[in-house]
């Protein structure tokens, strides 16, 4: 992994910077490919991390010093990528596959850290003369301007195990502090059991308040269950298998979910840690006028559900309830659950 600027992340946001950011620390040459505004704040204050656990690294863009740290906002830049991990938004991944296909080196290896499922495929189809593999990252990042990212849940990232070179040049990648490396041979059945805990995501968006403090709300926690619910049945109609998450069941999900409060964060404080102000990435997209992944995950249950001639109307419902936000450019509604249970019609 020696040659320059061989691993590129293209789409730095906050998640692309901070895995970016950590493969720089250690033995890698590393290219952060985004938009202007996060890219020129790296640059004039330099790249700051924060795991969940509180390990912390400062890295200076086009240092040598803590790995090699290149800035770019040029899909160009992917012209010497031996690896590279696309983080776009998922609604981005037909452009990103024509930037890698007009500017990365053939035989280049692209790993999606995207959400949903429906991204890997898109590459796979896209780019026939490289290798793609599906993963996926199980934490969140938020970033909190002037070049400081910090990690705001614990997790892996996992990636399809290729075998040979590959996956032993990736595991070096991603030896050293801030990360760490799953490979998974079945890895659709993990993308399947992750987007269960997604669900979530678009109600977040409609509570407009962070995830811990909607979590601590039994009521939100009912239509999150009520969603993961309506989606396992219709995995088990697919023959989809559910798979363990770490620490994380998800078929127990809707049950711990129902729990009473106390005991809810007494079972849940084992599965997980939440940074007290991070909210989704879907939630920060619809605060901020953007349009939202939601299309991809519970929009991907309704798509299952009508591929096997069923309905899905809890995940369709907060689908509408997201396109209805878009659409306004209001950002959150910051619905209490009464009230989003009411539009629901739950």
């Amino acid at each position: 992994m020696n040659q320059k600027h061989s691993l590129s992340i293209l789409g730095a946001g906050a998640i692309g910077c901070y895995t970016g950011g950590w493969l720089a620390r250690g033995d890698n040459s590393v290219t952060l490919i985004g938009r202007p505004r996060i890219i020129e704040d790296i640059r004039s204050s330099g790249l700051h991390l924060e795991s969940v656990s509180g390990v912390r690294a400062t890295l200076k863009s086009d240092s040598s010093s803590n790995g090699n740290l290149s800035l770019s906002t040029s899909s160009s830049s992917l012209s010497e990528s031996r690896f590279i991990l696309v983080c776009v938004k998922s609604a981005g991944t037909e452009e990103a596959a024509e930037q890698i296909r007009s500017h990365a080196p053939a035989g280049a290896v692209v790993v999606s850290l995207q959400n949903g499922l429906g991204a890997a495929r898109i590459l796979k189809e896209k780019l026939p003369g490289f290798t793609v593999l599906p993963g996926m990252v199980t934490f969140n990042v938020v970033y909190r301007g002037k070049g400081l990212f910090q990690q705001s849940t614990s997790g892996p990232i996992v990636i399809q195990d290729p075998g040979g070179e590959i996956a032993d040049n990736l595991q070096k990648a991603f030896e050293g502090p801030g990360l760490e490396l799953e490979f998974e041979k079945d890895m659709e059945s993990v993308q399947w059991s992750k987007l269960l805990l997604n669900l979530n995501n678009g109600i977040n968006a409609l509570a407009g308040i962070p995830i811990r403090s909607m979590l601590s709300q039994r009521g939100y926690r009912r239509i999150i269950a009520a969603c993961i619910k309506e989606a396992i049945g219709i995995y088990k109609a697919a023959g989809i298998r559910i798979v363990r998450l770490g620490k994380i069941v998800p078929q127990l999900a809707p049950f711990i979910l129902k729990l009473p409060d106390f005991l809810f964060f007494r079972v849940a404080s084992t599965m997980i840690r939440i940074d007290p102000s991070a909210m989704t990435s879907l939630a920060q997209d619809l605060m901020a006028g953007k349009k939202t992944e939601i299309d991809f995950l519970n929009g991907e249950v309704v798509r299952l559900a009508r591929s096997l001639g069923k309905e899905a109307p809890v995940n369709q419902s907060i689908v509408r309830l997201i396109h209805e936000a878009e659409e306004t450019g209001a950002g959150s509604p910051e619905w209490s659950p009464a009230e989003l249970a009411r539009r629901m019609e739950l």
